[in-house]
């Protein structure tokens, strides 16, 4: 007689709290958009070649097409959907990406915009060929990336002219907590 081993988990994404049963091989990707119904996170190569699938865990950049949710218990996650404001404006990067056309089929964008931001909050006046270096594991096959390093040029731009704490906004508002603390 198999039986099947389910686990419980704990996962806050974009700041809400979900409590699942999963099963022990369940992939953080499709628990996300099947589960959750967060569908901006790509599954594009399903072995981490081309970031299509790239989430926030904890703060860092992370693979959701082979990091599984059991992994992830208690842990907070920020996906594309969680880093507009929280009356919906577009973050600066995201603005940015329309501004400089750096959106063409958009497969690659949500994980080109977790990485421009954990990028800026890492060093928030990148040179470009500090740009280039932190995307390389993300994949376009449209824009060929001159669009995509000047719209992250222009992200660190406007969030210094507005004094903006880079990173999501999920993000920002968990710093802050912190900071207050």
């Amino acid at each position: 007689m198999l039986r099947s081993c389910t686990n419980a988990v704990i996962l806050t994404v974009n700041g809400d709290e979900h409590m699942l049963v999963v099963e022990p091989n369940e992939l953080l990707i499709n628990v996300l958009r099947n589960e959750l119904g967060l569908t901006g996170s790509k599954y594009g190569c399903g072995t981490g070649q081309c970031g299509a699938c790239t989430v926030l865990i904890d703060g860092e950049p992370a693979l959701a097409c082979i990091t599984l949710v059991v992994a992830c218990d208690g842990s907070e996650i920020v996906t594309i959907e969680g880093i507009a404001g929280p009356d919906g404006d577009l973050h600066p990067i995201q603005e940015a990406f329309l501004d400089e056309n750096a959106v063409q089929c958009g497969f690659c964008t949500p994980g080109m915009i977790l990485m421009a931001g954990d990028l800026l909050r890492r060093n928030p006046h990148p040179t470009e060929e500090e740009i280039r270096h932190h995307i390389k594991g993300n994949i376009c096959r449209c824009t060929g990336y001159n669009g995509i390093v000047r719209a992250i040029q222009k992200a660190a731009d406007r969030m210094a002219d507005r004094a903006i704490v880079p990173g999501p906004a999920a993000m920002n508002e968990q710093e802050l907590v912190e900071e207050a603390r």
